[in-house]
């Protein structure tokens, strides 16, 4: 820094050895370079005219000083590190990981996540591999390449999620670059299904083939998907963003539990609007925060859903909270603005307006079947139905994968859909073929019949392969599921939601009976809640049980349908209705649990 004083002096004639003084020009000048000295980040400001300076002493903000309007030292961690490097432009780490064969560093680690590649130790000291399945469809030959896949570097199998969509575990570093190589000579992407971007894309998983529904919701949703990985504009959010559309027919896809939802709806004649099929928006679900997305007074013509997504998300992006991870998702910033202040810079970045309509001015949905997804079902087209194949908490080992990609192929069109109860389905199936394709299914070790519980049955990964989860979900939740089920002749379909942490990725809070992973004395065990549902039947689960070892758990929820059972007011009276009508206080005492 001398050198650097002196360098100054001698270019300003100021001699400091004779006592000379600066003159006031000469402090203003070094006033200014140390102030440039100091900063960790460069200076770039406007000037009152609009000119570029790099005076730090002018006033103006430091423009280059700031990550999508926050100022860099206020990033949380997770900010920074996407400051400091695009997750986006990390290809030569990815081959250098992958020839050293070594685990990523936690900046790294965290920006692997935007190639889809999650480094789950120590649950498994190895990686995860999440894809994108845009509307949940895929092809048969992307099946038989994943389970090649998984066969030569995974673990062998792939899990579906509840976002339908696949993950492969177990790949060793070394295999990262060919996994996604091979991912996309699949015609498939893994590209953003993790970190704070845009989650997989889902639609209704029969749309296009079900019979009831207003309109097929796959265009669009495929259409923001490929918008997305071609706008570099949409990665990097604040926090991660869920999308989903929903096509109003017999399945749901639980819109409400996305941050954007997209519903068709119907408008009858008499209405301000023109009669017709519409969308309508749905707003800030978060249920791992207790909270569905709620209806925000807006239909659009389907034609402009993409383009409405597309500016809902930048205004997400430019304004979302990057200082606080808590407080990152689109439901806290609609809280700190309002719905009207969301629409109006919405509308900022449209072409056209939102045209603003009472949810009442929309005919009712028909029923939802929740059991649309098991089973044999006639689709629109004459002569055509769909088989829904029984996945429990979505494990489909390379041989099943194998299986069911050739029975799409040979009795079908090709095509597979995921759902996000975790299920699978195959479609476009001739009448005169279903039962050679039901064989089929049964010789692979596959069915298209589940019990009451088991058919309704989601569970997150577990333990056994993620560091947040306190249980083995899965394994729990397949073992209720059958316990239940062998025991009780049930009718009517019954959600079980098991997840091992707070984030909550199996939704607990929406199912008819929801566990909440946790430890007990060292010992695995769950909290307990019961009668959530979403869409038409939405409500949050209440606590029954603050927290239970799972080996007690079972003969509590024995006796808990002997009671339904037992008092029920009607052959057609669900579980959820009954445990609704009931106080918990009733409900602990049918089940025996006061003394808990």
């Amino acid at each position: 820094m001398s050198s650097q004083i002196a360098s100054l002096a001698g270019q300003g004639g100021w001699n400091p050895a004779a006592g000379e003084t600066f003159t006031l020009e000469q402090k203003q000048y070094l006033e200014g370079f140390f102030a440039g000295v100091t900063q960790r980040i460069p200076f770039v400001g406007r000037t009152e005219q609009g000119l570029i300076t790099a005076d730090a002493t002018s006033g103006a903000a430091n423009e280059a000083a700031h990550f999508h309007g926050t100022a860099v030292d206020d990033l949380c961690r997770e900010e920074t590190w996407k400051y400091e490097e695009n997750p986006l432009d990390i290809w030569d780490k990815l081959l250098e990981h992958a020839k050293e064969d070594k685990a990523p560093a936690p900046d790294d680690l965290f920006r692997f996540k935007f190639h889809g590649l999650f480094y789950v130790a120590p649950a498994q000291d190895s990686f995860m591999l999440r894809l994108r399945v845009p509307s949940a469809v895929m092809t048969a030959a992307q099946m038989r390449g994943l389970a090649q896949m998984a066969a030569d570097w995974g673990s062998g199998r792939t899990d579906i999620t509840t976002r339908a969509n696949l993950q492969i575990r177990e790949f060793q570093p070394r295999d990262i670059v060919r996994v996604l190589n091979k991912v996309q000579a699949l015609g498939m992407s893994s590209r953003g299904s993790g970190a704070d971007n845009i989650r997989n894309i889902t639609a209704s998983p029969i749309t296009g083939l079900d019979p009831h529904e207003l309109l097929d919701a796959r265009p669009y949703a495929d259409a923001l998907a490929h918008y997305i990985l071609n706008s570099r504009d949409l990665f990097g959010l604040p926090r991660k963003f869920n999308v989903a559309f929903d096509s109003g027919g017999a399945i749901s896809v639980v819109a409400d539990t996305n941050d954007i939802g997209f519903i068709a709806v119907r408008i009858a004649e008499g209405s301000s609007a023109p009669p017709g099929i519409y969308f309508r928006i749905v707003l800030c679900g978060i249920t791992g925060h207790r909270q569905f997305a709620s209806d925000c007074g807006v239909i659009l013509q389907p034609h402009e859903a993409v383009a409405v997504a597309a500016a809902m998300i930048r205004v997400f992006a430019e304004n979302g909270d990057r200082t606080d991870r808590k407080k990152a998702r689109l439901k806290y910033l609609v809280d700190r603005w309002g719905v009207d202040k969301f629409l109006e810079e919405t509308e900022k970045r449209l072409a056209f307006p939102l045209l603003r309509i009472p949810e009442s001015a929309c005919v009712p949905r028909n029923p939802i079947d929740r059991a649309g997804h098991i089973g044999i079902h006639p689709q629109a087209q004459d002569g055509l139905s769909y088989i829904g194949v029984s996945v429990p908490v979505g494990q489909l080992p390379v041989a099943q994968m194998i299986a069911v990609a050739e029975i799409a192929e040979r009795f079908g069109s090709g095509e597979l859909r995921l759902t996000v109860w975790q299920n699978l389905i195959i479609p476009n199936i001739p009448a005169d073929r279903l039962e050679e394709a039901q064989q089929a299914l049964l010789a692979a070790g596959l069915n298209f019949t589940a019990g009451a519980v088991l058919s309704g049955t989601v569970a997150c990964t577990g333990n056994k392969g993620c560091r947040f989860a306190a249980t083995d979900t899965k394994t729990h939740a397949v073992a209720l599921a059958k316990h239940l089920d062998e025991r009780f002749s049930l009718t009517q379909p019954v959600n079980l939601h098991v997840t091992g942490c707070p984030h909550s990725c199996a939704q607990h809070y929406i199912g008819d009976i929801g566990l909440l992973g946790v430890k007990i004395g060292g010992e695995e065990g769950y909290q307990v809640s019961l009668g959530g549902g979403s869409d038409q039947d939405q409500g949050l689960a209440r606590e029954l049980i603050p927290a239970i070892r799972f080996t007690e758990l079972p003969p509590i929820m024995e006796r808990l349908f002997t009671a339904f059972d037992q008092q029920r007011t009607s052959a057609d009276e669900t579980f959820l209705a009954f445990s609704r009508r009931h106080s918990i206080e009733d409900l602990r005492s049918f089940a025996e649990v006061d003394s808990l």
